[in-house]
């Protein structure tokens, strides 16, 4: 399944793949406050974020990885980025962040809500999983709020060199029909 056209609008917000054009504002924003308790770190320089944007773009011709950004629908605003991981691999990972001056506002929900809806009616996965930090208050409220229910808990050393206490939590799918797919 080619991904390259994917669109996904939810209430307020627009969920288009990441590209060239998005790489300052994500090299920019994409900071170690942000990063704070997830595991990749901001990049060293735009280059890095440019290769970053390149690798993920190669995911959405055959359909494995789905990189968006999160645009405001009526600005285009950028707002983050959002991911749907590992498809094909039964349990497709589910991942968001926000820049900091769009926390607590419900985008990381909305974006999430919007993406897992898109990804239930497109992919019709089981099952999805969200690994939070257990600190990351707000992405935990998201996964609770999907239906997840943590399946795995372990440390990881983030690529800062901090530890995560990372738990798991699996959302169910529209393949599991609890959709009404």
């Amino acid at each position: 399944m080619n991904l390259c056209d994917t669109k996904i609008e939810t209430e307020r917000l627009l969920l288009v793949p990441s590209d060239q054009q998005h790489a300052e504002v994500i090299f920019y924003e994409f900071t170690s406050e942000v990063t704070e308790l997830m595991y990749p770190r901001p990049s060293a320089d735009l280059d890095e974020t440019r290769r970053f944007i390149a690798d993920s773009r190669k995911g959405l011709e055959p359909g494995t990885n789905l990189h968006v950004v999160i645009l405001l629908k009526d600005t285009s605003e950028f707002l983050g980025c959002a991911g749907l991981h590992d498809i094909g691999s039964g349990r497709p990972e589910l991942g968001v962040w926000l820049k900091m001056s769009a926390h607590s506002n419900g985008y990381g929900m909305e974006a999430v809500a919007g993406l897992k809806h898109w990804a239930d009616e497109n992919l019709r996965c089981a099952e999805y999983i969200y690994p939070v930090d257990v600190r990351n208050s707000a992405s935990k409220r998201i996964a609770i709020r999907l239906g997840g229910q943590i399946v795995e808990e372990y440390d990881e050393v983030n690529q800062s060199g901090k530890t995560l206490h990372i738990v798991t939590y699996a959302v169910t799918g529209c393949a599991a029909g609890d959709c009404g797919c």
